[in-house]
């Protein structure tokens, strides 16, 4: 994984949260620390999502080994029953190479741009249609749509592209966290040398474990270990 690559799917478990409606849990500020592993050595990091004010809210990613760091976080809101994303921050650092670019997504012109560390063409403008995500945002809608039994259909809009992204469903697997079995089920999605692959459970917001690959290795492994 090198540190200029587009902007990763978070992960979160909440392992003490009660059983209530997903999108209430969706929607539940937290923060989160969580087991990672970054360009192959182990690494610290946090995830929480936070209330910006009554219409929007803030979804962050962060982790960091002695290599490298990864700030990223998306500022959203919902617009008929869809996350939508409004602003995006993704501050990475790899060594003494240091990245930062800033998204804006538009939605009365139904434009997304970029600024700072991008090159000219991947400025933007592109433009926006109903239900385009950002990186961060797609492992909300993966959790969503798999409950309600929609197809795992994404248009990504990220770095100055837009792509479709589709995940397949590839059965059932056990997933121990801090000693407990969930039972949850995988999805994963290949574009060329990269694959993504999730594991989701039923009763929890957002993918209980993400794993990213590129050329057969692990790029990025999370797990959350607990939740405060």
């Amino acid at each position: 994984m090198t540190a200029y690559k587009p902007r990763i799917l978070g992960s979160l478990i909440a392992l003490t949260l009660p059983t209530v409606s997903l999108q209430a849990l969706a929607m539940e500020p937290f923060t989160a620390d969580y087991q990672a592993n970054y360009m192959g050595m182990q690494a610290s990091g946090t995830m929480s999502l936070t209330r910006q004010d009554d219409s929007r809210w803030v979804y962050s990613l962060n982790i960091k080994n002695r290599l490298a760091s990864l700030a990223q976080s998306t500022t959203f809101d919902v617009h008929n029953g869809r996350l939508r994303p409004l602003n995006s921050i993704d501050n990475t650092v790899l060594l003494v190479k240091k990245k930062n670019v800033q998204g804006t997504y538009d939605w009365n012109s139904r434009q997304a741009t970029w600024s700072g560390d991008i090159k000219p063409e991947r400025r933007g403008p592109v433009e926006l249609q109903p239900g385009d995500l950002d990186g961060l945002l797609i492992n909300l809608a993966i959790v969503r749509d798999l409950a309600a039994g929609k197809p795992l259909n994404y248009r990504m809009v990220d770095n100055g592209r837009a792509r479709p992204l589709t995940y397949q469903i590839a059965g059932k697997e056990t997933i121990t966290v801090e000693g407990r079995s969930y039972e949850a089920t995988k999805v994963h999605r290949n574009s060329g040398d990269k694959e993504q692959i999730a594991w989701i459970v039923s009763t929890l917001p957002v993918p209980i474990r993400i794993l990213q690959r590129e050329d057969g290795k692990d790029t990025i492994d999370l797990t959350i270990k607990s939740l405060r």
